[in-house]
């Protein structure tokens, strides 16, 4: 499955109908939920945390994922850019986490985010399961011609 964000939240948003607040994180909390392979996202229709099913589960996880850090939304050369520093989870033992699900954790029914597929399934033993968002951030919208 591809990485991808949920259609219906912005949609929501845009429409007015949700107050989604993705540049202050003292109005919105944002979370980094993992999921296994068997979660299928459906960018169309899904568009709470009540639709993602198979999270995983472990030492060192908690249920609902991590909160996101140092979250920025900026303009740059035309592209909006939406990023926050990377997330972890220590002394983790984590099995067969296939991707991440964003949500704002803050909102009636914690609307969906984005999906990233990590392109494999990922465990930790022990260890520390981080995820390094990209360079260009977790998600660029280019909104020119």
């Amino acid at each position: 499955m591809a990485s991808g964000l949920y259609c219906k939240t912005f949609e929501s948003a845009l429409e007015g109908a949700i107050s989604l607040n993705l540049s202050d994180t003292t109005a919105d909390r944002f979370k980094c939920m993992l999921v296994t392979s068997s979660y299928t996202p459906d960018f169309d229709t899904h568009d709470y945390k009540a639709d993602v099913t198979n999270e995983v589960s472990g030492t060192g996880y908690s249920a609902g994922g991590a909160s996101l850090t140092s979250v920025t939304f900026t303009i740059s050369s035309g592209s909006l850019v939406w990023d926050a520093a990377d997330v972890s989870w220590t002394e983790s033992t984590i099995t067969s986490a296939a991707a991440a699900v964003i949500y704002d954790d803050t909102l009636t029914n914690d609307p969906l985010i984005a999906y990233i597929d990590f392109g494999g399934s990922f465990s930790t033993t022990s260890g520390t399961f981080q995820i390094q968002w990209n360079a260009s951030g977790i998600f660029t919208l280019d909104l020119t011609p």
